[in-house]
This record gives C-alpha cells, structure tokens and sequence, in this order.
C-alpha cells in the first residue's frame, strides 16, 4: 500500500511516500513544496492545488495521511491560514478519489515513540532508524509528513491485524 504523508503549510507543505509491506516500510520519495511569500493568499492556494495534484498523480497512494492543525490561540491568524491550505489539500485528494486519514501531531508522535510529548529530534531519530535512512530527515517539514504517513500505517495495519 502506498501512503502519501502531508505536512500542511501555507508557505511550506512537506510531503513523504511511503510504501507499507508485510516486513517492512520503504520511503519512496520526501520534500517540500514552497509557495512566494510575496504573491496573494488565492495564487498561492492555486499553486498547493496544482502541486497536490501533481503528488497525487505520481505517486497514486491508497491514503492520504494529513496533520491535523495545531495553532496557539495567540496566533489565530496563523491557524486560519494554515486551515486554508489544508482545505484545498483535502479538496484535491476528494476530488481524485483518494481517502484522507487525519492525526494530531500528539497521536503521530506516540505512534513512532511511544511519547505523545516527544522532541522533533526524537520523532527524526526514529524515522531515520525505522527506514533504515542514512540521515535523519530534514527538513521539520518533511519529517513531519514522513511521521505522519507512518503513523497512518501504523493504525492501518492494526485494523487489518485485528479483522
């Protein structure tokens, strides 16, 4: 099965492919998008469209597995749009048939370590040793999308395992 990890962000979205096996997980493919800062929210919303669609294509996962969002309630902005990008990012995956699973960043985190409070550089640390990666995976994002889709694996095959 294929899973396809995203990191939402306005800015920057990280995305990790990960291929689920009986014996093992192979990462397929992991980087960022960006966006221009300097370009108005809709462009900007139109380039994660195409960039979704484009990941979508190349990679024909099973799941999607999105982080949901988090924001402090002193930053409410940031929150409204970061929603924005998930929102076509969700709308993308609707559109061409792919189911979407949703995480909150606590769930992914004790998924991988077993801590719902862990450190990036732990979550880093356990990724790069469960994908066997000659580095750890940078950057935040990348890493957070990686993390995300392997958490969706994990919840998956506990389904299957209990079916």
């Amino acid at each position: 099965m294929r899973i396809l990890g995203i990191d939402p962000g306005l800015q920057v979205c990280g995305y990790g492919c990960l291929e689920t096996g009986a014996d093992k997980d192979r990462l397929i493919e992991a980087g960022v998008f960006q966006t221009d800062a300097d370009r108005p929210v809709e462009t900007r919303l139109n380039q994660i469209a195409r960039d979704i669609e484009s990941l979508l294509e190349r990679f024909g996962p099973q799941l999607v597995a999105v982080e949901e969002l988090y924001s402090h309630y002193a930053h409410p902005k940031t929150a409204i749009l970061m929603g924005h990008a998930r929102g076509v990012i969700l709308q993308k995956c609707a559109e061409a048939g792919v189911e979407v699973k949703s995480f909150s960043a606590t769930r992914i985190k004790k998924s991988l370590t077993g801590n719902g409070r862990a450190s990036k550089e732990q979550v880093q640390k356990t990724i790069q040793t469960l994908l066997f990666l000659p580095q750890v995976p940078q950057p935040d994002d990348v890493a957070d999308a990686i993390a995300a889709a392997m958490c969706c694996a994990n919840s998956t095959l506990t389904i299957k395992t209990r079916a």
